[in-house]
């Protein structure tokens, strides 16, 4: 029996993936006027289409739904415009691209929101992080409780985002319901204490997310969209005293559904994949699509875990900045190059689209 490689293709829904390497989704803050992607992020992901599919930046669903300072978003035409240049020069290279939906819920600002509002969250806890905004890093802002009639809304908002990324392009979705944001808000009871049909029980708190997943399935089709969920990272200050029978119930709702794929952050998000205890393997029995697994993996670690056959399709993120020809690197086995940390977020061309290759680095 021959080894399996990270460079062969793979079947996901609709789309062939010329290999299983994905490019994790990775803020960098250089939204324009109307929070518009730009010609700099067409560039941006065209550099990246090696990728076996790329997932974009996480963006929001809503005005409401933006933490962050220079985040796009998927609620305006203008913003659709913007996106469709990007899905455009993606596929002229003949690339793959889902975009990221989310709503930061707690995880936001008052300068940030509609007329200086209150973040909104499941209860009134306000999360234990800091968000970029003003040109810098602030404590985030207190938030309010969602009321029952307004969860509609947020459902609602993550279908007409969908429709949106459909009409801008997109081959498909990704819903965020990790890294402490509103839809994990929801299911971690460290930062949920309704006593409603959206809290208390394991059913209860994944309500939220699985209505949406729901609503967008019927809108563009389950084949069109992945979830992304991280049962034990503490990002953002969110915490779960239940996560293995949680996310155990998530997986195999989700699987019902039928989304093409689940992305895991296996531990704490950029962090030790040892951070808590938590039987990923449980999740992988549990949801029959396409298992992305994330979270500190290198070209070995991931050849390995594909081989034991513990996930379909392997998450590189912060490689992916430094390394426009991240794939090609790792097939060879060439060096990859650093990324400069103070050009991470916000900026133009330097440190986002001024990465050679190592074709061009070669004639430099």
């Amino acid at each position: 029996m021959t080894d399996m490689t990270l460079f062969e293709p793979y079947a996901l829904g609709p789309l062939t993936l010329p290999n299983r390497i994905v490019m994790a989704p990775l803020t960098r803050n250089r939204a324009g006027s109307g929070l518009v992607p730009g010609e700099l992020a067409a560039a941006y992901y065209a550099q990246r289409t090696s990728a076996g599919l790329l997932i974009t930046e996480a963006t929001q669903v809503s005005a409401q739904a933006q933490g962050y300072q220079d985040t796009p978003g998927l609620y305006t035409q203008a913003q659709i415009a913007g996106w469709r240049k990007v899905t455009d020069a993606v596929h002229a290279k003949g690339g793959r691209i889902f975009v990221q939906l989310w709503h930061v819920g707690r995880v936001s600002h008052v300068d940030l929101q509609p007329e200086g509002a209150a973040p909104v969250a499941p209860s009134a806890i306000r999360a234990a992080t800091k968000t970029f905004v003003n040109n810098g890093f602030s404590t985030v802002s207190e938030p309010r409780a969602l009321e029952l009639d307004e969860l509609p809304g947020i459902v609602n908002d993550f279908r007409q985002a969908a429709a949106n990324a459909i009409a801008a392009g997109f081959d498909g979705v990704e819903i965020h319901g990790a890294n402490g944001y509103l839809l994990e808000q929801f299911i971690k009871d460290g930062a949920n204490q309704r006593s409603d049909a959206y809290g208390g029980s394991v059913e209860n708190r994944a309500r939220l997310l699985l209505e949406v997943a729901a609503a967008v399935a019927q809108e563009i089709g389950a084949e069109r969209i992945g979830v992304r969920i991280s049962p034990v990272s503490p990002a953002n200050g969110i915490s779960c005293s239940d996560p293995q029978p949680q996310y155990n119930y998530i997986a195999e709702r989700l699987n019902a559904l039928g989304i093409v794929y689940l992305h895991v952050v296996e531990g704490a998000t950029g962090g030790p994949r040892d951070v808590a205890p938590f039987d990923f393997d449980a999740l992988r029995t549990r949801f029959e699509g396409t298992y992305l697994a994330n979270n500190g993996y290198d070209l070995d670690l991931a050849t390995a875990r594909l081989n034991m056959g513990k996930a379909d399709l392997f998450a590189f993120g912060r490689a992916f900045i430094g390394n426009p020809d991240l794939v090609e690197r790792l097939k060879t086995g060439a060096p990859l190059a650093q990324f400069n940390p103070a050009t991470l977020y916000g900026g133009g061309a330097q440190g986002y689209t001024d990465y050679p290759t190592l074709a061009e680095a070669a004639t430099e």
